[in-house]
């Protein structure tokens, strides 16, 4: 890898949606319930990305799909952004699709439903591909993330994400599926970011939730892929190279969960931010557990200083 590798950082939403939270206290099937809170944001992972390198004081490009019909509303609700986030989204005929979390907080327990998208068609990643010709430079890195159709608007997609590398930018991957698995194999991308369910899913057989089980899995992946990220929850994160391998997971007074909705995406901005910073993979690693752990426990509500304090984590290099 060459050093300081990260010029700029554009995250590319092929399927962008509304994320809709309502919390409520105690819920059940077949009642009526007063909402807590109602929360609605424009998201999908690589806009998710883009606001947590906001929040980490990190700017970035959002490029990507977003349906004329709620283009508005992206402009009104993404104001917060503006400081470090330039949006630079191709706008194209339809509406954004939701995703909606509803949360217990009784109960500690939430249910996510997802509303069907179709802003991916081939004249709408023509148009993308145009706009992203006048944005997309040497050494920067694309994040492409969220779900991606496996069917006839897989070469499209793939042809996007040529482009870019054809461009020489780094391609950070953050998908799961059939999509995930061409992608590895068609496009060779810089990075992924599979949890270990998707992992498995990845190679084609399961793979147990250990270190040794992780990163002998992973490396298969070395000849397609530079990094691979593994997430896994609460036991923190799995980095994978070919010269070394590191594991990095919270140390602490356990907290509880305020969500963990978005915390992979963070784990993602976290990396990429440390990577930006020091060019260092441990530091880097340290940073994207950081950041996730700071999103489940709701401390985003911080500034990025002063969250980094109330957590520690613990870095371990793992033998081949």
């Amino acid at each position: 890898m060459k050093k300081n590798p990260i010029n700029d950082i554009i995250t590319i939403a092929l399927n962008p949606c509304w994320d809709v939270t309502c919390q409520a206290n105690g819920l059940e099937w077949g009642r009526h319930a007063s909402l807590d809170s109602y929360h609605i944001q424009p998201a999908g992972k690589p806009l998710n990305v883009s606001r947590a390198l906001g929040w980490m004081t990190r700017r970035s490009t959002a490029a990507g799909l977003w349906g004329q019909d709620d283009y508005r509303q992206l402009v009104e609700h993404a104001a917060d952004l503006k400081k470090r986030v330039k949006l630079a989204m191709t706008v194209v005929p339809g509406s954004t699709r939701q995703n909606i979390t509803v949360i217990d907080t009784e109960k500690n327990r939430e249910m996510h439903l997802r509303s069907p998208g179709g802003l991916i068609n081939p004249k709408s990643l023509k148009a993308l591909q145009s706009d992203l010709k006048k944005r997309v430079k040497s050494e920067c890195v694309c994040v492409f993330g969220g779900s991606m159709p496996a069917g006839d608007d897989l070469p499209g997609i793939l042809s996007v994400m040529d482009f870019c590398r054809e461009k020489d930018a780094y391609l950070a991957v953050d998908t799961s599926g059939p999509a995930l698995k061409q992608i590895v194999e068609d496009i060779q991308p810089w990075l992924i970011t599979p949890n270990v369910d998707e992992l498995s899913e990845l190679l084609g057989r399961e793979i147990g939730d250990t270190s040794k089980s992780i990163v002998t899995a992973a490396r298969e992946l070395l000849d397609l892929v530079e990094i691979i990220l593994v997430s896994r929850g609460e036991k923190g994160a799995i980095l994978v190279t070919e010269e070394k391998t590191w594991q990095c997971r919270y140390d602490g007074r356990e907290r509880a969960v305020r969500s963990t909705v978005g915390c992979g995406d963070y784990l993602l901005a976290g990396f990429l931010h440390g990577l930006k910073q020091k060019d260092h993979f441990p530091y880097a690693l340290q940073t994207a557990v950081t950041t996730a752990t700071a999103k489940a426990w709701g401390l985003t509500e911080l500034s990025w200083s002063r969250a980094q304090r109330k957590i520690k984590t613990t870095l371990q290099e793992i033998a081949p």
